[in-house]
């Protein structure tokens, strides 16, 4: 195999140009990583299991109308996805207290809150990710105020649809974190798309019934059988077969190559829709 240009390096994804313009690869590694990176660790086949997750949910999404930057599975562990401008945020809806908010406003632990929480982080790991306002944003000019509203209102509809998703398989969304990117046409046309990756790694999966943490969390807090809770989401998801795929601490990698790829047939049919021509609308107060 030739050797590849790596783009960029995250904690758990590898993002290598692509086989064509507008493209890039996304590697899934097995890396886990907690406290913006002071813990660290490994887990064979956490990636193969976070890309068939991300690729179906981002499949999901796009059936109803979330463009997103995924277009097809490659192998076990890499994506094809379109080349985005990203945007310097992380987009975190919440809908139970959880992590930092529940550390934050001493709220306790599963609390169900009152309504979705839409937060917004700074993405810089030197200033580890800072909580910033709307005001912040469009201050520094990191979205403009209809960007803005378009993302909160995206955002607030993949929570919505995956709430009930995630109940229909017995899981409870707590909260999730997302990331977007702007994609520019030809004739200077500007579209939103949903990238990054959804998955155990930046999803709170809890058990419907016991509230077994399905998620980081159980590395996090040294909770132990981190790749069996990312197995029992894929395999819920009907995305491995039953008893999964990781044997004895080791990937079958022969039963994971044989997995079908996926394939976002939407995402290259539906036409994008612009917003770099739309009035912007006045701000809520």
């Amino acid at each position: 195999m030739s050797r590849r240009k790596v783009i960029y390096e995250g904690k758990a994804k590898i993002v290598y140009d692509g086989p064509e313009p507008g493209t890039f690869i996304q590697y899934f590694k097995d890396d886990l990583t907690a406290g913006n990176g002071e813990k660290k660790s490994s887990v064979a086949g956490k990636g193969v299991l976070n890309n068939r997750i991300s690729a179906h949910l981002m499949t999901r999404l796009e059936a109803i109308g979330i463009p997103t930057h995924f277009i097809k599975s490659i192998n076990m562990r890499e994506q094809l996805v379109r080349q985005l401008d990203m945007i310097p945020l992380e987009v975190v809806v919440r809908n139970i207290a959880a992590g930092s908010i529940a550390k934050r406003l001493g709220i306790k632990e599963g609390t169900v809150l009152p309504r979705p929480i839409v937060e917004f982080y700074y993405k810089k790991d030197e200033l580890n990710d800072p909580m910033v306002s709307e005001d912040h944003i469009i201050a520094f000019n990191w979205l403009d105020p209809y960007e803005l509203e378009e993302i909160i209102a995206m955002s607030w509809r993949v929570n919505d649809y995956l709430n009930g998703l995630f109940s229909g398989i017995g899981l409870r969304l707590v909260d999730f974190k997302l990331e977007y990117g702007r994609l520019w046409g030809e004739q200077g046309e500007l579209y939103l798309l949903l990238a990054d990756e959804i998955s155990p790694d930046n999803c709170r999966l809890w058990d419907a019934t016991t509230n077994e943490k399905m998620d980081k969390d159980r590395f996090r807090q040294d909770l132990g059988g981190v790749i069996e809770a990312y197995q029992q989401v894929a395999e819920r998801l009907g995305l491995v077969p039953k008893g999964g795929i990781i044997e004895g601490g080791s990937i079958n990698e022969q039963l994971a190559a044989s997995l079908s790829e996926i394939d976002n047939e939407l995402g290259r049919e539906r036409g994008l829709r612009s917003i770099s021509k739309m009035p912007t609308k006045p701000r809520k107060t």
